[in-house]
């Protein structure tokens, strides 16, 4: 891949102190120099990656490991949430995948604690969950409309942070990304979806009423960054101005080697014979070698040692007699 569709995501993370968003352009492309077809070109590239990464993901799961993916969303009316699933998240396999948009709560959800009904919106293990909104309009919306003290807000914050920790101490990986949409940019979305009848469905009166507290849901969310912006799950503020832009930030930011994706699957050793010099690495024949990691699960009734054929460095395809089919698994030479 070339320099114009290398991706640092680096440049998103949002360092720990206080926050000034007016401080972050919303039409940036941090961390990519290349235009817009590029940035297309640099997406459809992501996808091979992505469906690996979720491939070895799943395979944990038949380990029986608990890894999983959170990604969370969060932005204004208009940033782009949407746009990410259809775009980003469209790369990966839907099996694998689990999408829910939270809305005001119901009368059940009001009688429990607002993190009754995130918990049960949680992925499954080897799944990739996306919160559509989250657990964070409880104190973005509480603290901008009043909808519960200072004191019950402040409180919130704490718990969310003690409960994003909770989460990746059983195996999340949380990907919080802030969509950060410019006001004249939002503008234009809604007058666009007010212009166009096939956009209509879109449009919500309330998103005009929450435009009139611009200042107030920037500010909203300037504190909730700072107070939520924690090692174990920081935050990632994401220009949204450009579409094509903000879809390949998201996708690079899953893509990007993480705890998450470094997930083992079952670790079983096997000494695998070699039938002929490996492909794709020079002809050297590596007689012994010890899987590391299945990266797609061997089926009941496989047995080892089997023959191993390269794939490229570290990935080999293991014919395993009684498996019927290829796995892949990442090895390790002994």
């Amino acid at each position: 891949m070339g320099d114009e569709k290398t991706f640092d995501t680096t440049q998103l993370a949002l360092p720990p102190g206080p926050v000034d968003l007016t401080s972050i352009p919303t039409d940036g492309t941090p961390g990519f120099t290349g235009d817009k077809a590029a940035g297309e070109a640099a997406l459809a590239a992501v996808a091979p990656e992505l469906a690996d990464l979720q491939e070895r993901l799943w395979a944990s799961r038949e380990g029986g490991e608990t890894r999983r993916i959170l990604l969370v969303l969060q932005g204004m009316d208009t940033s782009g949430k949407g746009g990410v699933i259809r775009k980003a998240l469209g790369l990966v396999d839907p099996q694998g995948l689990s999408i829910k948009a939270f809305k005001a709560p119901t009368a059940e959800e009001l009688e429990h604690d607002f993190l009754w009904r995130v918990r049960k919106a949680l992925p499954a293990a080897g799944h990739i969950g996306v919160f559509d909104r989250s657990h964070y309009e409880d104190v973005l919306i509480h603290r901008v409309r009043g909808l519960s003290s200072p004191e019950e807000v402040e409180r919130r914050y704490d718990e969310i942070t003690s409960f994003e920790q909770e989460l990746v101490s059983e195996g999340v990986t949380v990907l919080k990304c802030m969509l950060h949409v410019g006001a004249a940019e939002q503008g234009k979305r809604l007058m666009a979806r007010l212009d166009n009848p096939d956009k209509h469905w879109k449009f919500n009166p309330g998103d005009v009423d929450d435009r009139a507290l611009w200042p107030q849901y920037q500010e909203a969310y300037e504190v909730a960054l700072e107070r939520t912006n924690h090692a174990d799950a920081g935050w990632f503020v994401i220009p949204a101005d450009r579409k094509w832009y903000r879809n390949l930030a998201v996708a690079a930011l899953l893509a990007t080697p993480s705890p998450g994706w470094t997930c083992s699957g079952r670790r079983r050793t096997s000494t695998c014979r070699r039938a002929r010099p490996p492909r794709g690495v020079g002809g050297r024949v590596i007689p012994r070698v010890e899987v590391t990691r299945y990266v797609t699960p061997l089926r009941e009734g496989g047995s080892l040692p089997g023959i191993v054929e390269a794939d490229d460095l570290g990935t080999y395809v293991c014919k395993f007699a009684g498996a019927g089919q290829g796995v892949r698994v990442l090895v390790a030479e002994v």
